[in-house]
């Protein structure tokens, strides 16, 4: 059993899990976790054991360096870091991990575990996969969640996706079990510009993030590199004809489909996003 003495005690705290590894195409989901560590200052919780859940011949230790001597071994594992959001009174766990190798159900009774004793009962998993969709559009943000009034709620446009799942679904499905509220939102990164980083869609997730959990989201320098990322992709898109005509084909098709939604709750909703947005640069 893990041992927690000497956790404190936290303040309506809500969960945001991200792991690297398959459910992190372009280091999107990953990336916003370690983007809201740094900017809340967040202090370490807690860290699981690694030997319980991963192989080290898989997922290897790394050798941290200075001045050409080798330091210490970092272990890959599943840490739990606490923040209190400026402006906020409650606190946000970051779960920042990599997918484990093995013992699957252990590893998210763990967490549960933990969430339990910190007393979490919410919780945000992040996700990105590759996906058909243009680098040029908005980023698609789908999502799910532990029951229907939840989903409902938050707004949330549910996948309705079946296959193989990563420990991203495994999570959230246990925590349903668990009888705890969770959500995902999987963020859609262009399979053909898959390698990481991704700002555009890290960009993304924390916007939609926003909304669903009502929390202020610092977005830092993300605007202007996304901005850079897309720009940067269009050059290279412009080299070679056959992937700018894929391009516009995948726009076309994007256009085509959400021609419907480019009024009414979308401009809506978009309307809302930016007053909240002034009315808390105007209170700062």
């Amino acid at each position: 059993m893990i041992e927690l003495e000497g956790l404190p005690e936290l303040v309506d705290p809500v969960l945001i899990a991200a792991f690297e590894g398959w459910n992190d195409a372009g280091e999107a989901s990953s990336g916003v976790v370690a983007h809201l560590e740094s900017v809340w200052k967040a202090e370490p919780l807690i860290a699981l054991d690694p030997d319980d859940y991963y192989d080290f011949q898989v997922t290897r230790p790394v050798v941290e360096m200075n001045d050409g001597l080798a330091q210490s071994i970092v272990w890959p594992t599943t840490r739990l870091l606490r923040a209190r959001p400026p402006g906020l009174e409650r606190d946000v766990v970051l779960l920042r991990g990599i997918e484990p190798n093995m013992r699957w159900r252990s590893f998210c009774a763990d967490i549960i575990y933990i969430c339990r004793e910190l007393g979490v009962e919410l919780a945000v998993m992040l996700g990105a996969l590759l996906n058909d969709s243009p680098h040029t559009r908005p980023v698609p943000i789908l999502g799910g969640a532990t029951d229907e009034g939840l989903a409902r709620s938050t707004n949330l446009e549910l996948s309705r996706y079946e296959g193989p799942t990563g420990i991203v679904g495994v999570l959230q499905h246990a925590f349903g079990q668990a009888g705890l509220d969770a959500i995902s939102l999987w963020a859609s990164v262009p399979h053909y510009v898959a390698q990481p980083p991704n700002p555009k869609a890290t960009l993304a997730l924390l916007r939609r993030m926003e909304d669903v959990l009502e929390i202020p989201m610092p977005l830092g320098d993300l605007d202007e590199e996304a901005r850079a990322w897309e720009r940067g992709v269009d050059e290279l898109a412009s080299q070679d004809s056959e992937v700018a005509e894929y391009v516009k084909e995948l726009e076309e098709r994007k256009d085509a489909a959400e021609l419907p939604e480019a009024s009414g709750d979308a401009i809506a909703a978009e309307f809302e996003r930016y007053l909240r947005r002034r009315d808390r640069d105007t209170d700062s």
